[in-house]
């Protein structure tokens, strides 16, 4: 036997072993699939039997998988339908690196892109101006954008392949979404070999659970804008609703980009309303005669979260007046477009001078609250102190009372009749003290009214 034919033979061998153990997975896959569809439809008692069963075919398909080795691995996950292969991924995908360096490119971008997992957040739209009005036209794949002349594409969270034949039709670098944060702030603004223009932004998203900034890149080629994303923003919502209901609302690619921040400093605006309007809860709060600890903790925490916000709006803001400024000195704006953008920036010097006011009345608030519950500690430490006065002779007589030659003085005088005279004596004392320390502490109350009236 040559060679060749020497060589042949095992891999001959390990590509039907394969195919056998490609067999038994799609078997217990099809066991699995007609177990959970059993337990799904039907409402009997054995449904806990079933579920065992079905966990029992998982718990053997994994031990399978683990036998198997690499090149095995990747031949299955490569066979598979797209949502069995999510099911046996999902068995081997800790440890895999051996395994993702055998897949193919289309098979390896489906399952550690997460493009399984945020289907539902993708979206690639395209606008195109019709009748004045933006067109909306949602891209699933290359052949939708035919006959399209848009002035935005606008994506959310594009997979690597989406971005590839995005940039393969118009001739555009469109970056990754997640390395947008990984960017220098000295290299967000700037205009590639090619005269693109790239500028990288950061959104405010304020919602009822969290506010946060989200990076946004943004690509102007020849009037046309691209937007990336790693999620849907209400700025973006409302600039959609207004150029598809207002004609004339934009003509190109720079008006939708002016109008993104213009959005963003309004959206900016709003959210300080609502930060005034929460300090102005916590402030009646705050102010009121009394605070308790409790209270006092949950308004911490409130002033807290106004802060971070007023804190990002901030910084959404100044990365707007930045972005602007850049566009400003760098002359890519007509005379329209550059008065437009004076004015956004006139809004935002109004911004800053609230923002200002919020932190120094977040600082007052802070300092209030602090205060009130120093002077609940102040009120605790003084109780502590009063009951510490007060038994401090019963505790002297308490000593004397147990001392050897307090019986020695008591000699003759019955032990009960001596010892009921000793806790008279404490309780006598302990109430004197009480009621010198209130007659000392109304003193000092009256003495200090009479002073102020003086001043007065």
């Amino acid at each position: 036997m040559s060679e060749e034919n020497k060589l042949q033979v095992p891999e001959m061998l390990h590509k039907r072993l394969a195919e056998v153990h490609l067999t038994e997975v799609r078997s217990l896959l099809s066991l699995q699939k007609l177990v959970e569809d059993l337990v799904r439809e039907q409402d009997m008692p054995n449904q806990d039997e079933d579920g065992e069963l079905q966990q029992q075919y998982r718990v053997e398909l994994r031990q399978k998988l683990k036998r198997m080795p690499a090149q095995e691995v990747a031949y299955i996950l490569e066979s598979l339908e797209p949502n069995e292969r999510l099911v046996v991924w999902d068995e081997v995908k800790e440890g895999a690196d051996p395994i993702l360096a055998l897949l193919s490119d289309d098979v390896l971008e489906e399952l550690i892109d997460d493009s399984h997992y945020r289907n539902e957040k993708t979206a690639v739209t395209a606008f195109e101006l019709q009748d004045g009005r933006l067109r909306q036209l949602a891209v699933t794949c290359p052949e939708d954008l035919n006959d399209v002349k848009p002035i935005w594409v606008d994506l959310i969270a594009p997979t690597k392949k989406i971005r590839a034949w995005m940039s393969k039709l118009f001739d555009v670098d469109l970056p990754d979404p997640g390395n947008l944060t990984d960017i220098e702030a000295s290299a967000r603004f700037y205009v590639d070999e090619e005269g693109h223009t790239h500028l990288h932004s950061d959104f405010l998203l304020d919602t009822r659970d969290e506010s946060r900034n989200v990076p946004v890149a943004l690509i102007l080629q020849n009037d046309v804008l691209f937007t990336v994303r790693s999620e849907e923003l209400p700025v973006f919502r409302l600039q959609r609703a207004r150029a598809r209901t207002r004609p004339g609302y934009v003509s190109n690619g720079t008006d939708v980009l002016l109008d993104l921040y213009a959005a963003d400093v309004e959206y900016s605006a709003n959210a300080l309303e609502d930060v005034y309007a929460e300090l102005d809860r916590v402030g009646r709060q705050v102010l009121r005669s009394h605070t308790t600890d409790q209270e006092a903790s949950k308004i911490l925490t409130a002033i807290s979260e106004a802060e971070d916000l007023n804190g990002r709006t901030r910084r959404s803001v100044l990365d707007t007046r930045r972005a602007l400024s850049f566009l400003l000195h760098g002359k890519f704006l007509s005379k329209t477009q550059t008065n437009d953008v004076r004015e956004i920036l006139r809004d935002i010097e109004s911004l800053d001078g609230h923002t200002a006011f919020l932190f120094n009345k977040i600082n007052f608030l802070m300092d209030a609250t602090d205060s009130a519950i120093n002077i609940n500690q102040n009120k605790d430490i003084k109780r502590l102190t009063v009951l510490s006065v007060i038994f401090m002779p019963i505790n002297v007589l308490a000593g004397m009372g147990g001392m050897s030659e307090f019986s020695m003085m008591t000699e003759g005088i019955p032990w009960p009749i001596a010892y009921s005279a000793m806790v008279v004596a404490m309780v006598g004392i302990g109430t004197l003290t009480y009621f010198g320390l209130r007659f000392f502490e109304r003193r000092r109350t009256s003495s200090s009214h009479a002073a102020n009236r003086r001043t007065d």
